[in-house]
């Protein structure tokens, strides 16, 4: 951020977001006189708006939408809470306390259920999507972080990270089922429909590790040449790719699920976290630690580099809506204060 912008007050940014409750205001260019400052590089996004988020200017970690519901839910882990963000209205309708140390969060709209990793107790906790209110806690390992829900067998699968495990949870009843030993230290958690496997980031044996959801065996162990704390996992199903981001040596990696090999590898910004695919213009976002997000453009099984640019202070949580083609990046302090950050594509 330069010093220019570093000067305009929160309350200039209030006047911004009274911008977004008016839809003409959006086809008229309300934030036209910023609307690509914050995009910086070469990435082709313009920025909508900053809406103010509740709570102290600290750390944000995970972010899951649900589209039904036009739900966004944000992990503030440096509040212990989560923060739910109305896409239609762009206002934030509620805040769910009380999740210590929060830090992954999963919307599965076909059980009007979030689950929340609360890291501060090692917890699962198991929300009711309507009331917004809790429901069940349940044992989550040493350190939980990640999740991904296998739905033809009702389970939750949870990354413990420091613990080295995978944490299985029959979200039926709420019950932890299984806990597979990884061998490594566990990076993101996520789900392949095509396989209907789950894939688990072994971040300290560099491998990617496929579950059955059936058994809760590990089935494979792939090994992932060029990846140095392989953490952030991301599948686009239809195009069969895998995209793994390698927060200690800044690389994204494309695996062909075909094959199970690497097929490409990318230099990101610093200390990559979190991914989000757009299907509609098949746009991939890679966020970082460093506020520097990179962009990649998925045509086929071939991945081409957009570029980098810097999006907002520690803006390393990313998730995207794929029928309006927005960006969400929480960020824990602009101007001394938490903010979401909306772009779009131009």
């Amino acid at each position: 951020m330069n010093h220019v912008r570093a000067r305009r007050s929160f309350a200039a940014r209030l006047i911004e977001t009274a911008c977004l409750f008016s839809a003409s205001a959006l086809l008229t260019g309300c934030f036209a006189q910023d609307s690509n400052s914050r995009a910086t590089g070469a990435l082709p996004l313009t920025h909508i708006a900053d809406v103010p988020l509740p709570g102290r200017a600290s750390r944000f970690d995970y972010e899951s939408f649900d589209p039904r519901r036009h739900l966004l839910f944000i992990a503030h882990l440096g509040d212990s809470e989560i923060v739910v963000f109305d896409t239609l209205t762009s206002r934030v309708v509620a805040r769910i306390p009380e999740i210590a140390a929060v830090h992954g969060v999963l919307i599965v709209p076909e059980l009007s259920r979030v689950f929340a990793s609360a890291t501060g107790t090692n917890e699962i906790v198991a929300i009711d999507e309507q009331t917004l209110k809790e429901f069940a806690r349940t044992p989550g390992g040493v350190y939980p972080d990640g999740m991904a829900y296998a739905p033809d067998a009702h389970k939750l699968y949870v990354s413990d990270e420091t613990g080295e495990t995978e944490t299985v949870i029959d979200v039926l009843t709420n019950r932890r089922v299984a806990t597979i030993p990884l061998g490594g230290e566990a990076g993101n958690t996520q789900y392949d429909p095509v396989t209907r496997h789950i894939f688990v980031n072994v971040q300290t044996r560099r491998q990617l590790v496929e579950i059955d959801p059936a058994t809760d065996g590990i089935v494979t162990r792939t090994d992932l040449p060029g990846a140095k704390g392989n953490h952030g996992l991301l599948f686009a199903p239809e195009q069969r790719l895998a995209f793994i981001a390698c927060e200690d040596n800044d690389k994204l990696l494309v695996l062909d699920m075909r094959t199970m090999k690497v097929a490409a590898s990318f230099d990101v910004g610093g200390n990559p976290d979190v991914l989000a695919f757009d299907p509609g213009p098949r746009l991939l976002y890679v966020a970082g630690e460093k506020g520097v997000v990179s962009m990649f453009s998925v045509a086929g099984s071939k991945v081409s580099k957009i570029g980098d640019g810097r999006v907002g202070p520690n803006a390393h949580v990313v998730n995207v809506d794929a029928t309006k083609h927005r960006s969400w990046f929480p960020l824990k302090s602009v101007d001394g204060h938490p903010v979401l950050r909306i772009m779009a594509p131009r």
